[in-house]
């Protein structure tokens, strides 16, 4: 059984488990998760959202509705500068 086929046939139980076990970086039973077994653990939950729920509700999905156009090309920001001021008589003898 390859990955996918594991996924297509993986529980939403199955799936919330691990998501915890990621989340708190522990097995139920309360062993640390390796780095490797961590990401495998991502990849597995990254790629069950993809086949089974809307991309609104995927694990790190991000509304951008309210941020059009934010850092683009057509969006003008007008540079500030800082210029700070002070006595100019100050670290002087």
């Amino acid at each position: 059984m390859n990955f996918k086929e594991m996924i297509d046939n993986m529980s939403p139980e199955v799936y919330v488990k691990l998501k915890q076990a990621v989340e708190l970086g522990k097995w139920p039973n309360g062993v640390r998760l390796t780095p490797d077994q961590t990401e495998l653990c991502l990849q597995a939950i990254i790629t069950y959202d993809y086949a089974n729920k809307d991309e609104k509700d995927r694990v790190g999905y991000i509304d951008t509705t309210g941020h059009k156009n934010i850092g683009g090309k057509e969006a003008k920001k007008e540079e500030e500068t800082i210029k700070w001021v002070g006595d100019s008589s100050e670290g002087q003898s």
